[in-house]
Order: structure tokens, then sequence, then C-alpha cells
């Protein structure tokens, strides 16, 4: 019987990812590149030095790691300075928390964001949900990896078979099914065609707590 549950946080908790890529457009706008919205939400969380090059690779230069980083460190720093005050929960999502922890229910969040972006945007209410929280920046491996997921399993002291998994991009759902987890996937950010991997695709909130306490 499933009796936790691990969120992912942009784009599933928070309403944040079309701030997230608007800073990394601008971010990498200053170093010549032009990269779509819609490249930078299909590889959400799943943006490392190693695989840079070949995402941006359209734009005929080769990203090396300490470009990576310089990108990286301006991306962050956009997105704080500029977008976080519009950073909020999606409005279903406190309800949501709140009546799975008074049916006992067991909740994580797993996030490849760092854990100074999460200070600086998670709210205190939706923090207190949170039995554990696992960031990017924990784990020797990120999403797609099933590494943050196999960290939040341990530290509840859950087997695979006890908990479901929220995502809303094609990494975080391939890090859950690789951790032998239930995935539930989201359509806020990417349409289902894109979610496919996942056990199912739900394209509401309403329709998520549904789906778990159903």
């Amino acid at each position: 019987m499933t009796r936790s549950v691990l969120f992912d946080m942009d784009g599933v908790i928070l309403d944040s990812m079309p701030y997230h890529v608007r800073a990394w457009q601008e971010a990498l706008s200053e170093q010549g590149f032009s990269v779509s919205a819609k490249l930078l939400y299909l590889h959400e969380g799943a943006i490392e030095p190693e695989t840079a090059a070949a995402i941006f690779k359209d734009n005929k230069r080769f990203i090396d790691a300490d470009m990576f980083h310089e990108i990286l460190v301006r991306q962050m720093e956009i997105f704080v300075t500029r977008y976080q005050p519009m950073i909020k929960p999606f409005p279903e999502v406190p309800q949501i928390l709140k009546r799975l922890c008074d049916a006992g229910w067991q909740l994580a969040l797993v996030t490849s964001s760092h854990v100074e972006i999460l200070k600086k945007v998670l709210p205190s209410e939706i923090k207190g949900y949170m039995d554990h929280i696992v960031t990017g920046d924990q784990v020797s491996r990120r999403k797609p990896f099933p590494d943050p997921y196999l960290a939040a399993l341990s530290a509840l002291e859950q087997g695979p078979e006890a908990c479901l998994v929220v995502e809303n991009a094609p990494a975080g759902i391939t890090a859950a099914r690789a951790a032998a987890l239930h995935c539930v996937a989201l359509t806020t950010t990417l349409s289902e065609e894109y979610l496919s991997k996942a056990d199912a695709v739900l394209t509401s909130h309403t329709e998520l707590i549904d789906y778990i306490l159903g």
C-alpha cells in the first residue's frame, strides 16, 4: 500500500518553471546562445556540464565546463534577483499537502535545484509539510539518474512499492522509473506526448489528489 509521496518542486509544487526558463535564456543569451523555451522545458533538471554541449549543439558553439559553470551561476543570479518574488506554489498545493499529512502519509521533496535556491523560493508553510528534502547538490548524480529518489527512500525508510512520485519533466520521470518507483506526471509544463514514460499522466492538481486518495 502506497504511504509516501515524493514530489518534484519546480512545475509540481511551485509554479516556477517559466521563470527558470527565462533566466536560462537570458544567461545563455549573454554568452551568444539562442535557446528555445521548449528545449529548456524538455531538459528541465538535467542540464549538466557533460550534457550542455549536446543540448545546445544547434548554436554551433562548444560549452566547456568553465563556461557552463559561468552560465549556471548567472542563471541562478538572474532567477533570484529578477524572478524570485513571482514564485508561488500552485493554488491547490497547500490543501493537497495538508490532506495527505492529515491522512498519515509521509511526504518528501526531491528537486534538482540547489539548496540555496530552495531556501529562497520554498515557503515555510510548504517546507513544514515535508518529512524530508533532497536537493540536487546533495547527491553525486542528479536526475535523470535515480540517486535523488534513492536518497529519499533511504531517508524515509521506505521501499519503492510504498511510494509514489509526482513529476512534470522527462528527466524526473526517468529518474523515478530507474528507482523502480510508480510515477505520475502533471502536464504543467509539457504536453502528454513528452511524458509518456510515466505510469499515469494527469492534467491538473485536482486530478492528482483524486488519483492519490481516490
